[in-house]
């Protein structure tokens, strides 16, 4: 794959809302991918590349790097039955406690700033690690629960398109 750009406006930051995660609530083989962090205020990537460094004989350093860990948390997230991620969340965690499920989810990461023309680069990941890791709030406040995500799986590489709220993803290659 090329290099991509960003594709928005020199000298000027870049908006957080271009990026997005999406859960797949539908299924591998029709996907709906809906957002998911709906009224979260911060959510950031971290990307652990297991970094290890060694000095040799010669006093010289050498750093070696794995490929990353990426995880994500989502805190809190106030439950709301239009929010169809939190819902399928809440199902698959409060409702059903199906570990083996929520180890296997399927992610989209959307970065709508990156392009290589037209289209806006996104990587899906089919095996995802979702885990809610809480249910609660404040009295007289909201219902909500946090997750953290692992994304983990096949990483495939492709494009993202929004066309009115309906998210497709193309993989990088396919007709």
């Amino acid at each position: 794959m090329a290099d991509l750009e960003f594709n928005t406006t020199e000298g000027r930051t870049i908006a957080r809302e271009l990026l997005i995660a999406y859960l797949n609530t539908g299924t591998p083989e029709e996907p709906v991918w809906s957002a998911i962090g709906k009224r979260v205020e911060e959510s950031d990537e971290e990307m652990d590349w297991s970094e290890e460094s060694i000095k040799d004989i010669f006093g010289n350093t050498w750093t070696t790097l794995t490929k990353p860990v990426i995880t994500q948390s989502f805190d809190p997230i106030p439950l709301d039955a239009g929010d169809v991620a939190a819902v399928k969340l809440w199902n698959l965690a409060i409702k059903d406690q199906d570990a083996q499920a929520l180890a296997n989810q399927d992610m989209l990461i959307g970065h709508y700033y990156a392009t290589s023309g037209e289209s806006n680069f996104a990587e899906r990941y089919s095996g995802a690690s979702v885990s809610v890791t809480r249910i609660g709030g404040a009295g007289g406040g909201n219902l909500e629960i946090s997750c953290d995500i692992t994304y983990g799986g096949t990483r495939t590489l492709g494009t993202i398109t929004n066309s009115a709220g309906t998210v497709t993803f193309k993989a990088d290659g396919a007709v």
